[in-house]
């Protein structure tokens, strides 16, 4: 098998990660008045967890959700988004300290980034929140559609809060994967890496096998290999073969890196990128020597 053909089943591979999926927490949870809950889930980003307790009949959904805030002064949030997978749609409840000190808990109907308290498509009950060993907790009832077992969760943690709108959270990779599918019958949460996150993969193999591997083994065949007079010319096509293969996969990791700017407005990596355009500089010079044997 070629590197080629190893690099493309690399990718290949990275899109298409199975879901990860929680059934169980790690350890139990006390809650105020010692409620009970028949399912649990640690959550697989941002240390959260959910515990709940569904009324198929009534759709009724009693829970809470756990997490640290990203910030002593910060906030935690869980939503069941009805139309999408991600923020925006999202009907949300929002925990963090309110003016008087004490912690509460605000809805928000999350229909575009710049977010602001308001009523949202589920009734809802008993809403509390508390903040315990540096962990936030949201607690209550939420009215669904009667029919649902399956829903799209959303949470997220942020490290502050300004005139009670809580400020945006980080960009990780943790946090851009923070929601999946809730199956409230089976106790089961499943997380599906999103399109952004997959194309980031995709970007760092495709570079890693270009700019990482296959360059510097051409320039290595064409240093130690044309020494040897029982390889020539032969180590000069493979030296041919590797820059160019490494560059055309180079310049398909450079475009999927276009494409990510393109899609993360306001959001710049200055370092990575002045990284980025030196290699392909680099790459682009050396490509334009394969046309003879090079001088190295």
């Amino acid at each position: 098998m070629s590197i080629l053909d190893l690099g493309f089943l690399l990718i290949v591979f990275s899109s298409l990660i199975p879901s990860s999926s929680s059934q169980f927490c790690s350890a139990p949870s006390s809650f105020p008045s010692n409620p009970t809950f028949s399912a649990c889930n640690d959550l697989p980003t941002l240390s959260s967890s959910l515990h709940w307790t569904f009324d198929a009949e009534n759709a009724t959904l009693f829970f809470a959700f756990t997490a640290p805030p990203a910030g002593e002064a910060g906030w935690v949030s869980w939503a069941i988004n009805p139309t999408g997978v991600g923020m925006l749609g999202s009907q949300t409840l929002i925990a963090y300290r309110q003016d008087d000190g004490k912690m509460g808990v605000q809805t928000f109907n999350i229909t575009d980034y710049a977010i602001k308290p308001s009523p949202i498509d589920f009734a809802t009950a008993d809403l509390a929140a508390d903040f315990v060993g540096g962990v936030m907790r949201i607690y209550g009832k939420m009215f669904l559609t009667k029919g649902t077992t399956v829903v799209n969760q959303v949470w997220q943690v942020g490290a502050a809060v300004s005139n009670r709108i809580p400020v945006k959270h980080e960009f990780t990779p943790a946090n851009m994967n923070s929601k999946g599918k809730l199956d409230l019958i089976r106790g089961q949460s499943t997380v599906t890496l999103d399109s952004t996150t997959r194309n980031r993969n995709i970007h760092g193999i495709l570079n890693a096998v270009s700019w990482g591997i296959l360059l510097p083994i051409g320039a290595i065949f064409a240093r130690y290999l044309k020494i040897f007079k029982s390889a020539d010319p032969a180590w000069f096509y493979v030296h041919v073969g590797c820059q160019t293969i490494g560059y055309g996969v180079g310049v398909a990791g450079w475009g999927t890196g276009l494409k990510l700017g393109s899609k993360s407005k306001g959001i710049q990596y200055t370092d990575h990128r002045y990284i980025g355009i030196t290699l392909f500089a680099l790459g682009t010079l050396q490509g334009r020597g394969c046309h003879g044997p090079p001088m190295i």
